[in-house]
């Protein structure tokens, strides 16, 4: 038989990506199901997080709004402390909480209330902060390690290529492509899969640390805002 008849006899393999991966190894197969995976639920947390980042803008607005309009601290506060309050809310609600409490019964020194309340702020910025980061760090992990993951199903499905050329004796193109088309077929996914986790990654990031950077401006102000009452408060008391 010539080269050409037995090129003709290699079975024919389909190229398109389910030909790709149908056709690939079971390693390779496990690899590419994996990235895929991976890269379904990195696109679930990107919008559940696009999502969770706009209502938190806007229930923020809608605070501050709120809070420099006029309104007591205590009409504000009995407003927002029968719900479950997140954001510029939660600090307010947890400081104020802090300060009814100090006032509740006799013998409660109000010296020290002051650092009380700027730990209270400390602590409630830090939980809407990992609130806000949560799952974040599974976008990090795919966008530095997809390629990597890829890159094993690629080297893998490479051996296997070339063992079966080495079995078959037939180094002609034909031969060779598919299952060298099939192995950087892992790549290419595990390339779609940490590009958008990447990105989406490093810009959630960036509104993680503006929302942090309100929550802190506005626990300095609100902060500045009690301590004045606390100082009067001391001043009418001496």
């Amino acid at each position: 038989m010539n080269p050409a008849d037995a090129v003709q006899a290699m079975p024919v393999h389909e190229i398109t990506m389910f030909g790709l991966f149908w056709q690939a190894h079971f390693v390779v197969k496990v690899v590419m199901l994996g990235l895929i995976g991976a890269s379904v639920w990195c696109w679930a947390i990107i919008v559940d997080k696009t999502l969770l980042f706009r209502r938190t803008k806007a229930e923020m607005d809608a605070f501050e709004e709120s809070f420099w309009s006029g309104r007591s601290l205590e009409e504000l506060y009995r407003s927002f402390n029968d719900k479950s309050p997140t954001g510029l809310a939660a600090v307010f609600v947890a400081a104020m909480r802090e300060w009814k409490r100090s006032f509740e019964g006799s013998g409660r020194s109000i010296h020290s209330l002051g650092q009380r309340i700027d730990k209270v702020l400390d602590v409630t910025i830090q939980r809407e902060v990992e609130r806000l980061e949560s799952r974040l760090l599974f976008l990090a992990s795919i966008g530095s390690a997809g390629p990597y993951i890829g890159l094993f199903g690629t080297v893998w499905g490479i051996m296997t290529a070339f063992t079966s050329i080495a079995a078959s004796k037939n180094t002609s193109l034909a031969v060779v492509a598919p299952g060298i088309a099939e192995a950087l077929f892992a790549t290419a996914i595990g390339l779609f899969a940490a590009i958008p986790a990447v990105l989406a990654y490093n810009k959630l990031q960036a509104s993680v640390a503006k929302a942090q950077g309100r929550l802190e401006g506005f626990a300095d102000e609100f902060s500045a805002i009690l301590s004045r009452q606390i100082d009067e408060r001391i001043a009418l008391a001496a």
